[in-house]
């Protein structure tokens, strides 16, 4: 594993400047997403008490290893934006700012002086990003928020898991990143209408909002059929068959049939003409209707072969199918590595270190990783002093006093 220096043209985003508050996952990875294509991320954290994120495992040498991603590629300083004493230069450091990111409980900005609402007279171009359990408004606005509540929320874990052992909810924060990436979207939506209106505005996302998106066709079915979507474990309704199958060599591969001519190549690859020719089979509906009857057919087969031998054959067969990878398969996969999925950079504590490399890809200008996520303050002194002109003896006050 060989980390290597990339020379990359200017980030997409490299003219935009980001103020990020709050802490953890969801509002952070708005700011993770705009630095790797190139915005200038100010990551603010208490002088002190530092972003929780650093105290969840995994932790090596006592470095942070979750962090040293969710923080790639900002400038970390401490401000204790709470405190009266840093008001101006809280306030200095928005007003230079095109997009402020923030994460806390609705109502917790305002008590601190930094209504959006209010400070938008003095600053009308800038974008707020505000990302929160429940959102600015609603009943809910001020309850506590997280992921795992989200997609329960949403109902999304409705339907998530198998009828016999209930809902499930996701193994990671999925609700957290998705509400990311919204609002990152959103961030870059609200500054293109900026350049027409010279006004920003705010982002408002929800955590259960994005889940609530992307659970669409559930919707509109229940809406205009009465139907709710049933727990069907690892299977689709309207993809059968489709379903993670266990192989004979302790393996397991991921099938989905989602038209003809794939299941077609399916039995193909069973050498099992018969189950073309079978009525209960014909079409995609009667499939769904003799859904376990084909689905146990696939699963038979599929465990008395081995994991490679089948795949190959599968994928001969024009079968669309994956190996489920466990994370040393995807770090060792030759795609994966020349799509350049996973990249290496070197960090100032723990060396060589591997992390996935920014999505989406740009063909003129690539987002790109410049450097892991830093210690608490490390940026102190170019930010404050650099960038907002303060002496190495007023910085030094704002330290002595806990302000930074």
């Amino acid at each position: 594993m060989e980390a290597h220096a990339r020379t990359t043209p200017e980030g997409a985003l490299s003219d935009l400047k980001v103020l990020e508050l709050g802490s953890m996952l969801a509002g952070p990875f708005v700011g993770s997403m705009l630095a790797d294509f190139g915005a200038r991320v100010i990551k603010v954290e208490k002088p002190g008490k530092p972003d929780a994120l650093r105290e969840w495992p995994p932790h090596k040498d006592g470095a942070a290893l979750w962090w040293k991603t969710m923080a790639r590629n900002k400038h970390a300083v401490t401000l204790d934006i709470s405190r009266p004493e840093a008001r101006e230069l809280a306030l200095r450091l928005i007003g230079e700012s095109d997009i402020v990111i923030e994460n806390f409980r609705p109502g917790t900005l305002e008590r601190w002086g930094f209504d959006p609402a209010e400070l938008s007279q003095r600053f009308p171009r800038i974008v707020w990003v505000r990302v929160s359990g429940w959102g600015q408004t609603g009943p809910n606005r001020e309850q506590g928020g997280y992921a795992t509540i989200a997609e329960a929320f949403s109902g999304l874990a409705s339907f998530t898991g198998h009828a016999d052992k209930g809902p499930t909810v996701s193994a990671f924060p999925m609700g957290d990143y998705l509400a990311g990436i919204f609002g990152a979207f959103g961030a870059l939506a609200a500054i293109h209408r900026r350049e027409r209106s010279g006004r920003g505005q705010v982002v408002d996302v929800a955590l259960y909002e994005p889940l609530l998106r992307i659970i669409e066709s559930v919707v509109v079915r229940y809406d205009q059929t009465g139907r709710k979507k049933p727990l069907l474990g690892n299977q689709m309704e309207e993809d059968v068959p489709r379903n993670v199958y266990a192989t004979a060599d302790g393996g397991a591969i991921a099938i989905s049939c989602g038209s003809q001519s794939i299941y077609d190549g399916l039995v193909d690859a069973m050498q099992r003409p018969d189950l073309k020719s079978d009525p209960r089979f014909a079409t995609m509906a009667d499939r769904v209707i003799h859904r376990d009857a084909i689905d146990g057919e696939v699963a038979a087969w599929l465990k008395t072969q081995p994991t490679a031998s089948a795949l190959e054959r599968l994928v001969a067969n024009k079968v669309v199918a994956g190996k489920i990878n466990d994370i040393a398969d995807v770090l060792g996969d030759a795609h994966i590595a020349a799509r350049e999925a996973i990249r290496t950079l070197v960090d100032e504590t723990l060396g060589p270190m591997r992390m996935p490399a920014p999505v989406p890809k740009l063909s003129e200008t690539p987002g790109d990783i410049r450097w892991s996520g830093r210690d608490p303050g490390a940026s102190n002194d170019e930010v404050f002093g650099d960038g907002l002109g303060l002496s190495a003896a007023e910085i030094e006050d704002l330290r002595r006093n806990h302000i930074i």
